[in-house]
């Protein structure tokens, strides 16, 4: 009677030390350990992904930021796996990048248009830009080319049939004001301005020169996709449910509310789906 009393009170202790473990398990995957994942940036963006940690932390997720100086491969950081996630970066650089290191990196949702301008010391109207002009531009291969299109815009020039979004000299079709290209390195492109009748400028080197783009004669909108910046991942981890949550967070309401006002208008919250994000090359037969 006795073993028979014992053996009861052993199985219904098993019964309640396996319910216990289920219990206790389910909720420190679900609550008690934060997933992490590391996210590589320029320090440009850094107040943005310092508010998305703070949301992060909520939905669950342990945000580590890692800013990179401007020596530093993002992509290769990536490719390499010493990141999860990078955001610095527009959609046709990515793609160029993955063409020359035969990468296999993603956008796994967009951000903002940090608009390219055209800015000037001398003249405040594009009308009043002379032919023969010189206007400098960024001399690495997508921002020249996408100085080329937003020239195409200012009706300044027309690119080539066929063109890829990669700047070069070889990528104009035609100039009827005879505008003379001056490509130069990006970092110096407000510096030129003085030798220069105007110069295209990236959005962050010009924010860094006390630029905004209120002081430019045009610049770029929502429409230009493929300047449309995003947060990139490697192709195994695109389906990732916390990765979506991260996308999830930077495409709300409120944090574009954030960046309209932190930024006083220079960066341009632009959430747009992937499939739409595929089709950016049409952008350029467009023009």
């Amino acid at each position: 009677m006795k073993r028979r009393i014992l053996f009861i009170f052993l199985m219904i202790g098993m019964l309640l030390t396996g319910c216990s473990s289920q219990s206790t398990s389910g909720t420190e995957n679900k609550d008690s350990k934060l997933k992490k994942v590391k996210i590589g940036i320029r320090s440009s963006e850094l107040r943005t992904w310092e508010y998305l940690k703070d949301q992060a932390k909520a939905e669950g997720i342990e945000l580590e930021i890692v800013n990179f100086s401007s020596a530093v491969d993002l992509d290769q950081a990536l490719a390499s796996g010493e990141i999860d996630i990078n955001a610095f970066q527009h959609v046709a650089y990515l793609d160029l990048f993955n063409k020359n290191n035969k990468t296999d990196l993603v956008p796994i949702g967009t951000t903002i248009i940090a608009p390219l301008g055209l800015y000037s010391n001398k003249y405040k109207s594009l009308d009043e830009i002379p032919n023969g002009a010189q206007i400098a531009v960024p001399n690495d291969p997508s921002n020249w080319g996408r100085a080329l299109v937003l020239l195409q815009d200012a009706g300044f020039v027309t690119v080539v049939d066929g063109f890829d979004g990669n700047g070069g000299e070889d990528k104009i079709k035609n100039n009827p004001k005879n505008i003379k290209i001056i490509p130069v390195d990006a970092a110096t492109t407000p510096r030129v301005m003085e030798d220069t009748a105007a110069s295209i400028i990236n959005n962050g080197i010009a924010v860094e020169a006390g630029l905004t783009l209120k002081d430019a004669i045009i610049h770029e909108s929502k429409t230009a996709k493929p300047y449309i910046n995003v947060i990139a991942a490697r192709s195994e981890d695109k389906n990732n449910p916390t990765l979506k949550k991260i996308v999830k967070l930077y495409q709300s309401k409120e944090t574009a509310k954030f960046i309209e006002k932190t930024y006083n208008g220079n960066y341009i919250p632009t959430f747009i789906s992937l499939e739409e994000l595929s089709t950016y090359k049409e952008t350029y037969s467009k023009h």
